[in-house]
């Protein structure tokens, strides 16, 4: 199966026993958040996207429900060196095991190696598309190289001579002085 936008409902379990695999191409404008991170820019950028389910069993023989989500994208970010727009890249490659509660999402969660969700028969591939993407983003955006000279320091002309010229702290005083007498 192949859309061109991720379904807005997924029934993880029965694409699970189906092992289906989906994959796709949206424009970033149909992701508020990650266009709010872009500042508006980008917006027909094309994120590309494929999930595939699958079943395993576990230890026990029990039947364990997987979702792989796989995302690439390069979003127009400012650099924080250089102040310059930057094309940032995002690779997410993540694997998420599907159970049956909250509770039991948040116990395993912390022990296991993939991600844990609560299973659903209306699981939105769109919203952890952009949740995954998100948390892929460099804290600090950055050129590899920024394409111009930086400009590391910032001088003022006057700066210089005003520390070195001594002025008199009474100068002032008398200022007020003269202009009382009058």
């Amino acid at each position: 199966m192949n859309n061109e936008t991720a379904p807005t409902h997924l029934d993880v379990k029965a694409f699970a026993q189906a092992t289906s695999a989906i994959a796709g191409h949206d424009l970033l404008s149909k992701y508020a958040r990650l266009l709010d991170e872009t500042k508006g820019q980008g917006a027909d950028r094309i994120i590309n996207w494929s999930a595939r389910g699958e079943l395993r069993s576990d230890e026990a023989g029990a039947e364990q429900v997987w979702l792989h989500l796989a995302v690439d994208a390069s979003l127009p970010l400012i650099c924080q060196r250089c102040l310059g727009p930057a094309d940032i890249a995002v690779c997410v490659n993540q694997s998420f095991r599907f159970v049956d509660s909250e509770d039991a999402a948040a116990d395993q969660d912390e022990e296991a190696e993939e991600d844990v969700l609560v299973l659903s028969h209306d699981f939105s591939l769109a919203d952890l598309i952009e949740d995954e993407v998100l948390m892929a983003l460099p804290v600090i955006p950055r050129h590899e190289a920024c394409p111009g000279v930086l400009k590391l320091s910032a001088a003022d002309p006057g700066f210089e001579a005003a520390a070195t010229e001594k002025r008199n702290p009474f100068a002032v005083l008398a200022k007020l002085q003269i202009g009382e007498g009058s």
